[in-house]
């Protein structure tokens, strides 16, 4: 028996090393490209780069790519803020918050999950045309300021969240709207972080939207402007500076899921008694 649970035991590893090997191999060799040169990746090269260039970030950043990078930290940061405030209300007040039609006002946001967001781009466009904010980063902030599927997070968390927490906090004087603030968001941080780093990621690598509603270069987001730049080399595409371009736009991300990791590895016990 042992020894069928050894040899079990070593088969997954090894599965789940080769998974790991083909998943991070892309990723690796966006990096190395990066530093090799054009003549090198046109002519197929080796692996590693035979002749080590910061030429692709030499010219990543001559051009308007740290002007891209700042409208979509802007952007992002915005968007995340708004979706936190308005989906973590919305989940505490359907979950916690008895009106009348609750039960089928959540039924309807539902439906409204189903519907691909593809199908409303052109009445999207009309209404962001008719408000006059076409080429605008408001464009993009007023339709992604919201997301039904973390309002649905938001709210299983709350519908877990103890009763007696909130009610230790109203029978010290706290109304509803002070108990929220300053005891419910405080027991939220776990909740809150994972939605504001899916919500950070969601509009870092937004494309559509951005293609959509902004037309002048010095307004394009990230993505945009990547997707820009590449059309830019008419003869052959330089993957030095595209992977460059790539691998600095993935910083920020990572920067944002290390500052908010502990939130993640750290069990959020919604079990506390009141103290």
């Amino acid at each position: 028996m042992k020894k069928n649970n050894r040899t079990l035991k070593i088969t997954v590893y090894a599965l789940l090393i080769i998974y790991s090997i083909i998943t991070l191999a892309p990723f690796v060799w966006s990096i190395l490209t990066s530093f090799k040169t054009t003549a090198e990746i046109a002519g197929g090269g080796t692996f590693l780069p035979e002749t080590w260039s910061l030429g692709g970030y030499e010219k990543i950043f001559d051009s308007q790519f740290p002007k891209w990078i700042s409208n979509s930290l802007i952007v992002a940061f915005l968007t995340t803020i708004f979706n936190i405030f308005f989906n973590t209300m919305a989940g505490y007040a359907l979950a916690r918050i008895d009106f009348k039609g609750r039960k089928v006002l959540f039924s309807l946001l539902l439906v409204l999950i189903m519907i691909p967001s593809q199908v409303t781009m052109i009445p999207l466009y009309i209404v962001i045309s008719n408000l006059g904010l076409i080429n605008s980063y408001w464009s993009i902030i007023f339709t992604t300021m919201i997301n039904i599927g973390y309002m649905f997070m938001m709210r299983q968390f709350f519908i877990n969240f103890p009763r007696d927490v909130e009610e230790a906090a109203e029978m010290d004087g706290l109304t509803k709207f002070g108990t929220f603030i300053r005891v419910v968001l405080p027991n939220a941080k776990a909740a809150i972080a994972t939605q504001g780093v899916f919500v950070f990621m969601g509009v870092w690598n937004e494309f559509m939207k951005p293609l959509l509603f902004l037309s002048s270069p010095d307004k394009y987001l990230l993505t945009q402007g990547l997707n820009a730049l590449s059309k830019t080399f008419k003869n052959s595409t330089q993957w030095d500076v595209i992977m460059a371009g790539s691998i600095i736009s993935i910083i920020p991300i990572f920067v944002i899921y290390f500052l908010l990791n502990k939130y993640f590895i750290t069990k959020n016990d919604q079990t506390t008694g009141v103290k």
